[in-house]
This record gives structure tokens, C-alpha cells and sequence, in this order.
């Protein structure tokens, strides 16, 4: 049994419905939130939920934010997740049900609220010690990924073609830059120096990639936020991937060839290793 949360109710996700003339079924007209909870204690909520009312603002949906937090809780806690060591709740709102037109309804209607929580497994140590693979693909998405939008086609192409090549991410490529993952963010690194995309409408401003640069900086790293051309990922030493349920997660081959030696490199041990600590002082209350 997992109880969900649309418009207001609590029920079994089998007995939840929306109408076919919801735009979000219709016309991927909404946006969604991923935020992670420790021992059942939500991280980094409010940068999540600021995040989300950019995106609902953006679209210009009309939503009042008061009460998520309660919703958030309740749903761990009638899940029985309230204890896990890691879960999350998944939280997507569209504009609503309204005949099907491109243009927005010409009188108000209520958004569509959807929530679920989940528990999230991360990979046994040591398989995060061997490291991942990942290959290079076209980035085919519109020109506000900035934007959290429940639009994914491009990319669930982008993660099927590295599940199609075996491996378990996709890196984002366009004219020449090395971006993103179809579902996290990216990082190079270069000696002691750690790269990635700099913030604008052609990444996703990740919560947990805004984290691990931050913490990157406190740990006397230096940090780049600039353009990754493609063709600089055959001299990086290091590359790894961050994103709510990636957390750190390292890659040590892409399109088939090592990153560096080819094996999980010291800067994504250490971020890694900080980030386990500090989650865990945040799930004890410290």
C-alpha cells in the first residue's frame, strides 16, 4: 500500500485519478520538486521549495506553498519511511484541467497537486568504489532547462541511450559543451580544481550540485564554474555526477575511455565522505 496525496486527499496511489483534460496529461504543462529526507528529515527543503516557486512563478501557475512542509512529513510518516535512512518525496504541480488549448485558460483554474514518497537505496559502497560509466549524447531539450518542467522527453532519450549502451549516465552535449547528466549534474575535475557549468538557461540549477560546490570551496578546492568542452574530458583526472538520488557518484569511464586512471579519483572520495557526514549530522539534529 502507498499513500499519495492529490488535490487535498490522502489515498492508495491505486485509487488516485486526474482528468484527460488535465494540462499536465495533455501538454506537460507543469513543474516538479525531487527533495531528499534523511532518518525523515527533509535536506535542503527550502532551497527545494524556492526552487519550485521560481518554476510555478515562471509559468505563471498560481499555487499557494503554505502547508508542503506538512504534506512532505505526513507522507513519510504514512509510509512508514519516517525512519529510512534516505527517502524522498516527489511533488508535482500542473495548471489544471481545462479544455485543450496552447494558450493558458482564459478564467483561473486550480493547479493540480500530486505528491508520493519513496525510499532510495544508494549503491553499496563498494560498488560506488569500482565507479560508473557514462557516454556522450546530443542534447535535444528546449531552451529553459533551468526551468524543473514534468517536460522529460529528451530526456528519457538521453538516459535510455546510456541504459541501451550499459552504462548508468548520459552526459549532456551541446555545441561542443559537456553540460549536464539527463537527470544530474556534472562535474570534471583537473588537478585540484573542480569544474562545471556555469548557472544559466541551459542547466538545471541543482540543489545538491549548489551544495557540493559550496562544500568543494570549504574544503579548499578550487571551483570553476565555466563551459566544459567536450574535448577536455580526455584530460580531466576526475569526473563525477551530482543530483538528489546521485548524491556523489563518480565516473571513471565515458564513451568508453578512463577518466584519468581510470579508477574513482581522491576529490570525489572526499566530497563524497563530506557529504555522507554532514547528511548524517542533519538526519541526528546537529
Amino acid at each position: 500500500m502507498s499513500i499519495v496525496y492529490l488535490n487535498g486527499d490522502w489515498i492508495d496511489a491505486s485509487e488516485a485519478r486526474i482528468s484527460v483534460e488535465d494540462r499536465g496529461f495533455l501538454l506537460s504543462d507543469g513543474v516538479y520538486e525531487v527533495t531528499p529526507a534523511y532518518r525523515g528529515r527533509f535536506f535542503l527543503f527550502d532551497r527545494h521549495l524556492e526552487r519550485l516557486r521560481s518554476g510555478l512563478a515562471t509559468l505563471r501557475i498560481e499555487m499557494e506553498l503554505d502547508g508542503l512542509a506538512e504534506i512532505h512529513d505526513r507522507l513519510l510518516a504514512d509510509n512508514e519511511l519516517a525512519d529510512d535512512e534516505v527517502s524522498y518525496v516527489y511533488l508535482q504541480v500542473t495548471r489544471g484541467v481545462a479544455p485543450r488549448t496552447h494558450a493558458f485558460p482564459k478564467m483561473p483554474v486550480p493547479p493540480t497537486v500530486y505528491a508520493f514518497a519513496r525510499p532510495y537505496r544508494r549503491p553499496d559502497r563498494t560498488v560506488w568504489e569500482q565507479g560508473f560509466e557514462a557516454v556522450t549524447v546530443p542534447d535535444r531539450r528546449w531552451a529553459r532547462v533551468d526551468v524543473k518542467t514534468i517536460a522529460l522527453l529528451p530526456n528519457v532519450l538521453a538516459q535510455q541511450a546510456a541504459v541501451d549502451a550499459g552504462v548508468s549516465d548520459a552526459i549532456l552535449v551541446r555545441d561542443g559543451i559537456a553540460l549536464e547528466g539527463a537527470h544530474n549534474n556534472f562535474f570534471a575535475v583537473f588537478g585540484r580544481t573542480v569544474v562545471t557549468h556555469p548557472r544559466s538557461n541551459v542547466i538545471l540549477p541543482g540543489i545538491t550540485r549548489e551544495y557540493v560546490i559550496r562544500m568543494a570551496r570549504e574544503l579548499g578546492f578550487e571551483v570553476d564554474e565555466r563551459p566544459i568542452q567536450v574535448e577536455e574530458l580526455a584530460r580531466a583526472d576526475e569526473a563525477f555526477f551530482t543530483g538528489t538520488t546521485t548524491e556523489v557518484r563518480p565516473t571513471v569511464r565515458i564513451d568508453g575511455r578512463p577518466v584519468g586512471s581510470g579508477a574513482v579519483g581522491p576529490v570525489a572520495r572526499r566530497l563524497f565522505d563530506a557529504f555522507l557526514e554532514r547528511v548524517e549530522r542533519h538526519a541526528a539534529g546537529e
